[in-house]
């Protein structure tokens, strides 16, 4: 594969001697308008790359935050082609940063993998992170999304041993998502300890970046995962705050995107934080 944005940007992030920041959306949440707004926001704000949710009626490792922004953008009626018109959007105005689809198989089958990989590529896609297809299945969408120029992220957890370890990597490119906790989105804060650990025993088996995600709450919890990993990524606490700031009965309604640029700067303050006591 020849270089792609993912690859450049942490290249980049290395260069300056930090941790990337990773923020997790869902794509239409709460409507097309809004969420192309958010998107645009984000690199403005500091996130370095995206990963833009698909939403998908039955997902089972995401948490309640999650699920319901999967729920209210497909109210919103959005779909998966309109997920790549989103990107398309974005992609008027920001050629630099990484985008990166993350969700569950189904959509992509029922849209045709060749299709799909071919208005992913052109709409400005950069990976894919897809949950539920294990490395047996690589023939599935892996090889031919490799074949496509996009990178194919994987997940490795805290269950994933040194046996299963090389088959996972197998066909990995861009970089490791590791999954500091067991169990669901937002569940649980992680162990840090462990986090310093785990990290040190993929890059025994891996050159690839290895991004930390899961109970990734604000910027304290930001910085202490950022002293160890080339990532962080920032998914459900985001979500929140999103959510949060759309309804209109709330006291923290206002403008959806001044309070996401606010969040995301102290997520960019807290793993600055950590680059100065490395």
């Amino acid at each position: 594969m020849t270089q792609t944005r993912i690859d450049h940007r942490f290249a980049k992030t290395r260069a300056e001697g930090r941790a990337a920041l990773v923020t997790f959306i869902m794509a239409g949440d709460p409507d097309f308008a809004t969420s192309l707004q958010i998107l645009k926001t984000l690199p403005k704000a500091g996130a370095d790359v995206i990963e833009l949710g698909m939403p998908f009626t039955d997902p089972m490792a995401d948490g309640p935050s999650i699920q319901a922004a999967g729920l209210r953008a497909l109210k919103s009626g959005m779909t998966l082609k309109k997920t790549l018109a989103l990107v398309a959007e974005f992609r008027r105005e920001d050629q630099a940063t990484p985008i990166v689809l993350m969700g569950y198989y189904n959509p992509i089958y029922v849209y045709g993998v060749d299709q799909f990989l071919i208005d992913a590529k052109a709409s400005g896609i950069d990976g894919l992170i897809i949950v539920d297809l294990p490395p047996e299945e690589d023939s599935e969408l892996c090889e031919p999304a490799l074949k496509a120029g996009l990178n194919f992220i994987r997940l490795a957890t805290p269950t994933t041993d040194d046996k299963r370890l090389p088959k996972v990597l197998t066909n990995t490119s861009g970089f490791v998502y590791y999954v500091s906790i067991t169990g669901i989105t937002g569940a649980a804060t992680p162990d840090y300890s462990k986090v310093a650990d785990a990290v040190a025993r993929l890059k025994r088996h891996t050159q690839l970046p290895i991004a930390v995600g899961f109970g990734v709450k604000n910027a304290q919890s930001a910085a202490a995962i950022a002293v160890h990993a080339d990532g962080v990524v920032v998914g459900t606490a985001l979500v929140d705050v999103i959510a949060a700031a759309s309804k209109p009965d709330q006291a923290q309604q206002g403008d959806v995107i001044t309070h996401v640029s606010n969040f995301v700067g102290q997520l960019v303050s807290g793993i600055q934080q950590a680059r100065s006591k490395a």
